[in-house]
């Protein structure tokens, strides 16, 4: 069997939390629920939130400074910065301007993208072609994720799932043309995208006295449609990009999964012929932290030793969109 040739590897990555954990049995006080009710339906058990005054940017740089300092970088050495996030601090500029401005990146060309919980894996792409077509030399990729300000807090449907937080990788040419991404596969439905959505707030339907009172400016999620969705896709997103790095499920030596809730992060791992033994899951102690889910899960995964020298990483996500995407990375 020949294996795919990777152009573009990750060399470093870096994860910020915040300090402050918010756990099921807070939530008791808070809304309607139990600690069993969440535990037996999401298998989240604490979720990290961002103190007041803390700034996306700012959870996105300090995750940015550790994957850099890790490579062996420095911020003058970054030619392209991509950031995902569904929760910028403002809408205009864009927050990879704004990290790039807090880490010094000034030789960088900075941007946002918007894919929701897929924008990790959207975002290394994004910096795989950068760099392949000869443009640069090092790419930073970074998702950083303020859901707490995004959520209704008397929902009790939707105030558990969410978390903060936030990840960063380096990516530089393939050292040695067998570490790096193998393949990937991306994919969107933008006709499903009242399934998970903020009405309120853009140019559409501006900020108003009224919007912030009906609360239409928060999230919002059609939670059944979801998950069947998000199964779906997830599954035939891995099974793809499986297939374009030439390998089968028994190859790969770790999945991570977007860390959305366990039941879908069980689900998918059955139909894409994972194990759970195979399958990295941090969700209990984080929540749903959007795009930042598997860059957070991937640093975790490097530091507890899951993945050693050739394992091949499965890594798959869906979000609002709807989108969705996988990739096969080898290390």
């Amino acid at each position: 069997m020949t294996l795919a040739k990777p152009i573009v590897e990750i060399r470093s990555t870096g994860r910020f939390l915040p300090d402050k954990v918010l756990t099921n049995k807070d939530l008791e006080s808070m809304v309607d629920t139990s600690d069993q009710w969440i535990t037996e339906r999401t298998g989240i058990k604490e979720r990290r939130i961002a103190e007041e005054g803390l700034l996306t940017a700012e959870m996105g740089a300090s995750a940015a400074r550790i994957a850099l300092e890790r490579g062996g970088y420095t911020p003058e050495d970054v030619d392209f910065l991509v950031v995902s996030t569904a929760t910028p601090d403002r809408l205009l500029p864009s927050t990879a301007c704004d990290i790039q401005a807090l880490i010094g990146a000034s030789n960088a060309v900075a941007l946002d993208l918007s894919a929701a919980c897929s924008g990790f894996i959207y975002g290394l792409s994004m910096a795989e072609g950068y760099l392949a077509a000869g443009r640069g030399k090092v790419a930073l990729v970074i998702s950083t994720e303020m859901m707490s300000r995004i959520i209704d807090w008397e929902d009790r449907s939707l105030c558990v799932l969410f978390g903060d937080g936030a990840g960063a990788v380096v990516l530089t040419a393939s050292s040695d043309g067998e570490r790096g991404i193998v393949s990937s596969h991306m994919k969107s439905d933008g006709k499903l995208a009242g399934l998970l959505h903020r009405p309120a707030g853009g140019v559409a339907m501006p900020l108003n006295p009224e919007v912030i009172l009906a609360k239409s400016h928060l999230m919002q999620m059609a939670g059944r449609e979801i998950f069947k969705s998000a199964v779906r896709s997830m599954a035939d997103a891995a099974k793809h990009a499986l297939e374009d790095a030439n390998l089968c499920a028994e190859d790969v030596d770790l999945m991570i999964p977007h860390q959305a809730n366990i039941r879908i992060i069980e689900s998918t791992a059955r139909y894409a012929g994972i194990s759970m033994d195979r399958t990295f899951v941090n969700v209990d102690r984080y929540g749903n932290m959007s795009s930042a889910s598997i860059p957070v899960a991937l640093d975790e995964a490097l530091e507890q030793g899951l993945i050693g020298p050739g394992a091949n990483v499965l890594t798959v996500a869906f979000g609002a969109g709807l989108t969705w995407g996988s990739m096969v990375l080898r290390f």
